[in-house]
């Protein structure tokens, strides 16, 4: 997916976790409206259980390493292998189970309350952070950047301990238990990383380096699971879900000769012609990909992830006017969808009607600020209407969600000379430029 950036890959600088002794790097966020939408269906009845509702998110990391975890209360991440290794949605729900219930359990938090006094302390930025509390009024988020942090650091901050493990276990068998879903999931996904405990670090999965794992945990998991058995449900409405954002991930991310081999694993008829889609747009063969599109739609005709996925292939065809037909149908049934609204708030300002373009981009903005292109997408449609303070205000933010800080420093200073004084865009600007200042003293 990295050479297909249409499917929505933005860097993260703020994000991440790195293993192994090499240094520091980004993370790489997959935006996609289809598998976001999937991954939020199948949390759904363990969110539930778990008390935790529809405040937590789950968002996809580009990364072949088997890996999920939490930085902050509001976000799940895992990886693309992880959910391509994963052959069943009881299995990816014994994930979600686990780090929600590091959420719900206080684990991060009281690593929030305590960072201040932690070594890693000075290693972690917050300019991300304190953008986010300038657009939600949360200071319950500062925690989600790491900034530069040195590689041990990292692993002091975001490893778990036993007793977390042991406890996060317990209520994760809990939550699937609660929610009618096979808790032998959560185990299955335990013996997966079985025995790794005696390899060298460098050689473990990241998820064992971060989640300790030992045979006694793995037969403390076994008598949660048996305490909970027969009380699992069939699913079948999130087999396909599972099925669906597994097939977008890969359709994108194997090449497209695999994928004209395996669609047929697929049990529905839709998905296997959205995954045919998905092969023939990459190899450029645009009309079989709105040949498989459109049969995928006829099948489902008010879903609004596949007319997105018709929106893109249009849209890299240079077929601009149907892209923007195409989002905004999907906008219709999708009408607060982000991902969705950005992608026609895009379409939008390709046939330049960029003040339409800022309604749904700002919409888009509102409903979540972390998405690079959609701030990348505003700054410039106001620079189309000569709103040149919000243009600096929007890239000051962008360049603060990639760790830029001092380009973010200057677009927000840019910014506060020409935006009225007291305004909500200017507060953003003054949040930015603060922040900014902030990691340059600590630089010192």
């Amino acid at each position: 997916m990295r050479s297909l950036p249409a499917f929505g890959t933005f860097l993260v600088a703020a994000l991440l976790l790195v293993w192994a002794t090499a240094p520091a790097r980004a993370a790489t966020l997959i935006r996609d409206s289809d598998v976001e939408n999937a991954l939020a269906r199948l949390a759904a009845p363990i969110l539930q259980a778990s008390g935790l509702g529809g405040t937590v998110r789950l968002l996809l990391i580009d990364d072949p390493s088997l890996n999920a975890f939490v930085v902050d209360s509001g976000h799940i991440y895992i990886h693309t292998g992880l959910l391509m290794r994963l052959d069943t949605p009881e299995k990816l729900q014994g994930v979600i189970a686990h780090e929600a219930a590091h959420i719900a359990n206080g684990h991060i938090t009281r690593r929030m309350t305590n960072l201040d006094s932690a070594r890693t302390a000075a290693g972690l930025g917050l300019a991300l952070a304190l953008a986010a509390a300038a657009a939600t009024g949360r200071g319950d988020v500062a925690g989600a950047l790491a900034l530069g942090t040195q590689t041990s650091a990292q692993r002091q901050f975001f490893a778990h301990t036993r007793a977390e493990e042991a406890s996060a276990d317990q209520s994760g068998v809990r939550y699937m238990a609660t929610a009618g879903i096979d808790p032998v999931g959560m185990l299955e996904v335990q013996q997966l990383f079985e025995g790794q405990e005696h390899l060298n670090v460098t050689r473990q999965d990241p998820y064992m380096r971060s989640h300790p794992l030992t045979r006694d945990r793995i037969r403390a998991m076994e008598r949660f699971v048996s305490a909970y058995s027969g009380s699992a449900r069939a699913q079948p409405e999130l087999d396909y879900w599972y099925d669906r954002a597994r097939a977008k991930a890969t359709a994108f991310q194997r090449p497209p000769k695999w994928t004209f081999q395996r669609y047929r694993e697929s049990p529905a008829k839709d998905v296997q012609h959205m995954r045919l889609a998905v092969a023939h747009h990459r190899q450029q063969e645009r009309s079989k990909a709105l040949d498989h599109i459109g049969k995928a739609i006829e099948l489902r005709p008010n879903d609004a992830q596949y007319y997105d996925l018709k929106g893109q292939i249009l849209l890299q065809g240079r077929q601009f006017q149907s892209a923007v037909t195409a989002y905004r149908t999907a906008a219709d049934f999708a009408p607060r969808d982000p991902l969705i609204l950005g992608n026609l708030g895009r379409a939008l300002l390709t046939i330049d009607r960029p003040k339409e373009a800022l309604q749904y981009l700002e919409k888009s903005r509102s409903l979540d600020f972390r998405n690079m292109r959609v701030l990348r997408d505003l700054g410039s449609a106001y620079a189309q209407v000569g709103n040149n303070g919000m243009a600096s205000v929007s890239t000051a933010e962008r360049y603060a969600l990639a760790g830029r800080l001092q380009d973010a420093e200057i677009h927000a200073q840019r910014a506060l000379g020409l935006l009225p004084r007291g305004s909500s865009a200017y507060r953003r600007a003054q949040d930015i430029l603060a922040a900014a200042k902030r990691a340059n003293r600590k630089k010192r």
